[in-house]
């Protein structure tokens, strides 16, 4: 996969060769969490150019971690881990509860990204609290620049599954909720730094609009995995 390597035989060398390149481990990440579609992937890696991932894809297909299929409704390509690909859920999960427990949490605060937030939000949002019917929750970041600055998720109930959406423009519908906030401080809440309770209380967080929304968000807001790790460094 590489044309450097570590030249040793070791089966830690070889596995750094093939899960050690730039963006791989993350795109292992994207594809654990439920991203399969080209479109989803680049959404969970925002900062990565289509190339690259598209090399990436193609290097993990190669080694036989990543299976390419074809969509058989509109024949688009879509990715699947295969059983050497899914084999490697304890490792990243052990990776990102290290980092969860080990590094800084001001390291994590740096690296603030409002559509890479909202895209795990959406993905980990937990619909069952919310009532049996559409729901629309606009969250609005005021220290953002104007193109970022506001969100809508939709949940829809209705069918077998409930259904999430992300908007960047309203879609229209009546809100039910409103949710106002700093990125950090949204960011903080979605990693378990900061409890919604703590955020409010502290004026960091302003909710507006349906109780029952407003007193189940810790509930129904889906947190980061690895929220519940506990710090073993001052934070």
């Amino acid at each position: 996969m590489t044309d450097w390597g570590y030249k040793q035989f070791c089966p830690v060398a070889m596995a750094s060769e093939v899960l050690g390149t730039r963006w791989t481990i993350l795109v292992i990440r994207e594809l654990l969490c439920g991203s399969h579609h080209f479109n989803d992937l680049r959404r969970g890696l925002p900062h990565i150019s289509p190339a690259l991932l598209s090399k990436r894809l193609r290097e993990l297909e190669e080694l036989g971690v990543v299976s390419r299929q074809r969509d058989p409704e509109n024949g688009n390509p879509f990715y699947r881990l295969t059983d050497a690909g899914e084999e490697l859920h304890p490792v990243v999960m052990a990776i990102g509860c290290w980092g969860q427990r080990w590094l800084e949490a001001q390291l994590s605060m740096k690296n603030l990204d409002p559509s890479l937030l909202m895209w795990d939000m959406r993905r980990n949002l937990d619909p069952d609290p919310l009532p049996s019917r559409k729901v629309t929750i606009q969250i609005l970041y005021h220290d953002v620049t104007p193109g970022q600055a506001k969100w809508w998720l939709v949940i829809d109930k209705a069918g077998a599954d409930g259904i999430v959406d992300l908007c960047r423009k309203d879609p229209g519908h009546d809100v039910d909720l409103y949710v106002a906030s700093d990125l950090r401080s949204m960011t903080a809440i979605w990693m378990g730094l900061m409890t919604v309770a703590e955020a409010i209380d502290s004026g960091k967080l302003q909710l507006t609009g349906a109780l029952q929304l407003k007193a189940s968000m810790q509930s129904w807001l889906g947190l980061s995995t690895f929220a519940s790790e506990p710090k073993q460094v001052d934070t």
